[in-house]
């Protein structure tokens, strides 16, 4: 699927990755999602089905609350509050900590919520807003939207679907 380049092409992308990370996730006996045996965000690490959820919604949870602060012009700690953007496996390993308590259909019940948050932040914004103006450094809002869902879901659902093989899961 191509870059999205507006606001229209940034809803479907979302909501097509995303359906197909749930269909993905809809097939995974809920007894194998707290075992470490998926491949980590940080090199030479495990994490477990839950964790890789964990993720998702922490990152999405993070594009939710940037977009606040920067409407309530507070200043933004990029990517997280205590972490720089070369230490995104200590900001996964945060993630995974912050929702170790969840079980996998509660974490999959956050995603949709989540999912929904940045789908409705999406239809407030103008196009202009999303692409036609920066708002990281170089980067739009609406490419900083796709960096933290369309793309990590695509790459959620392969790692998956690998899972899913070496586990022998139909």
């Amino acid at each position: 699927m191509a870059v999205p380049a507006n606001k229209e092409e940034l809803q479907n992308a979302i909501k097509t990755n995303y359906n197909k990370l749930k269909k993905e996730l809809s097939g995974i006996p809920i007894e194998l999602t707290t075992t470490p045996n998926l491949e980590g965000h940080t090199k030479d690490t495990l994490m477990s089905i839950n964790n890789l959820v964990s993720y998702l919604v922490g990152w999405g949870e993070l594009v939710l609350k940037w977009n606040t602060k920067k409407d309530n012009l507070e200043k933004v700690d990029f990517p997280e509050t205590g972490y720089k953007w070369n230490e995104l496996g200590k900001l996964a390993q945060k993630f995974y900590k912050d929702y170790e308590k969840d079980n996998f259909n509660i974490l999959c019940h956050k995603l949709d919520d989540t999912i929904s948050q940045i789908l409705s932040l999406i239809e407030q914004k103008s196009n202009t807003e999303l692409y036609e103006t920066p708002w990281y450094e170089k980067w739009t809002l609406g490419r900083m939207i796709q960096f933290n869902t369309a793309s990590p879901y695509n790459n959620a659902r392969g790692r998956i679907r690998k899972w899913k093989k070496e586990n022998n899961i139909l």
